[in-house]
């Protein structure tokens, strides 16, 4: 029976990534009128906050037998404050206690007294590597240049994640690469000459995006992809000062790749380019990867497919091949 009438426990929950003063006026409101507040933890962080509003909190763990019976008795209101651990000991009570069918219960609530807004894991992840680099020897010492091949295999193995569809892998995978930019912002933080942080690198992503979204976050309009990527190349040529459609352009990436951009870049800009004349496997590559990017197929991912294909082709002749005797 959960009657609002028969009394209240409710279980307030704050995130340890918000301010701990700052609860949603719900929490504050339900803490006020209670006619009990406690809390498990004596160090939980909210706690000088309800002493500063003059709300008294009771310290200790709660037994949930008895907080039924105070909140039947003269339908009370009874708000317990859990840590970031939570309350499994008197959740668990309360559990029994409402599942065995032969109890009258309180009315049970979970009121959220902050909430985590979108990325707030991300804080963690940072808090988390900058333990890491100050306490782990072999963390402590990495270079950027250490890290580099790390980096490489990490968005090699993303890809391989998105062109074979497999979710689970994505998500591992996408953790993997933000690992990396988190490291080697932490890295960097501890550059004796030109130190930047992570906060650093977020915020030129964000001015960077608005900066290239005109159509999003200025007056300028875009109804075409086209059109939107008109405005990424221009307002990119700007900032860059480029004097070539090549500059810029990595000339260590895969070789595939690289000619795709290097035809992207030329078409983008109107230049009709020949063909550079000669013969062998290497000019023919780079006429069938310059004919794919113009046909919008990617050719890196493209030969990636066919050889998935061919090695598919290799393991089942493998097994098909009589054991030598």
């Amino acid at each position: 029976m959960n009657d609002s009438a028969s009394g209240r426990i409710v279980l307030l929950t704050t995130s340890h990534r918000v301010a701990p003063g700052l609860l949603s006026w719900p929490a504050w409101q339900t803490l006020r009128e209670a006619d009990r507040v406690l809390c498990a933890d004596p160090g939980h962080p909210l706690l000088p906050y309800l002493a500063e509003a003059r709300i008294s909190a009771e310290q200790g763990t709660a037994i949930a037998r008895e907080l039924v019976d105070y909140c039947l008795e003269g339908a009370r209101t009874a708000v317990v404050v859990t840590s970031a651990a939570g309350e499994s000991q008197l959740t668990d009570g309360l559990a029994r206690l409402a599942g065995s069918g032969r109890e009258t219960m309180p009315a049970l609530e979970l009121l959220p007294g902050s909430y985590d807004l979108p990325g707030a894991r991300l804080l963690d992840l940072v808090q988390v590597m900058d333990r890491i680099r100050l306490a782990c020897p072999w963390s402590a010492i990495r270079t950027h240049e250490d890290l580099g091949k790390y980096g490489i295999e990490e968005m090699y193995e993303l890809i391989e994640a998105i062109e074979t569809g497999d979710r689970q892998a994505l998500r591992e995978e996408l953790g993997d690469v933000l690992l990396q930019v988190v490291f080697h912002a932490r890295i960097a933080q501890d550059d004796p000459d030109e130190p930047f942080s992570v906060d650093d690198v977020a915020g030129g992503i964000v001015d960077k995006l608005i900066h290239r979204h005109p159509h999003v976050f200025g007056d300028e309009t875009a109804e075409t992809p086209e059109e939107v990527k008109a405005h990424w190349l221009r307002r990119k040529a700007a900032e860059k000062g480029r004097e070539s459609v090549t500059e810029g352009i990595p000339l260590g990436q895969p070789a595939l790749a690289l000619a795709a951009k290097l035809a992207s870049r030329a078409r983008t800009e109107g230049l009709d380019i020949a063909l550079p004349d000669g013969d062998g496997v290497g000019y023919e590559l780079l006429r069938l990867a310059v004919q794919a990017e113009a046909a919008g197929v990617e050719p890196e991912t493209a030969l990636r497919a066919a050889a998935r294909t061919y090695r598919d082709a290799i393991l089942a002749a493998e097994r098909e091949r009589p054991a030598h005797p």
